[in-house]
């Protein structure tokens, strides 16, 4: 009678189906000594939950400050490394930029004209822009007649 009630409750929880309860009593089963032959299979099954609680992590975990000022070392030189590469790339440029004078003539005729090829360029791109506006013009056009808006 008691082999029977064990294989049911191990269809039950194979099938994820027994409770707590249940699975305590097929644990207790399995960690006693007297286990049916043809139910032996399942014993280290249940008798893992019970190995487990009783294992304990003891290995130490040396503690290595020397590394650790070392990377501190390390990391405060590539900070300075990078400040310095990026006060020299800025203090070349501002040099650079204020050696040459850009935007500066003397003439006033010059000037005008570089002024009115500027404009010139501006103005095609933006006729460019608003060609390309017809076809949303037209898009809404249509899109009103078919909603009657």
């Amino acid at each position: 009678m008691e082999l029977d009630k064990i294989e049911n409750l191990l269809e039950k929880y194979f099938e994820a189906e027994t409770s707590i309860a249940e699975e305590k009593e097929l644990k207790d089963y399995f960690s006693s000594s007297d286990v049916a032959p043809p139910l032996e299979q399942y014993k280290p099954l249940f008798s893992y939950a019970f190995q487990a609680k009783q294992e304990q992590f003891k290995a130490t975990i040396p503690l290595n400050t020397r590394k650790r000022k070392r990377t501190v070392w390390l990391s405060v030189a590539a900070s300075v490394a990078v400040l310095l590469g990026v006060g020299l790339f800025t203090f070349n440029n501002y040099n650079q930029l204020k050696s040459n004078d850009l935007g500066t003539y003397d003439d006033p005729e010059v000037a005008f004209r570089e002024t009115q090829k500027a404009l010139a360029m501006i103005s095609e791109s933006v006729n460019k822009g608003i060609g390309s506006m017809k076809y949303l013009n037209e898009f809404e056009q249509s899109k009103n007649k078919i909603f009657k808006k």
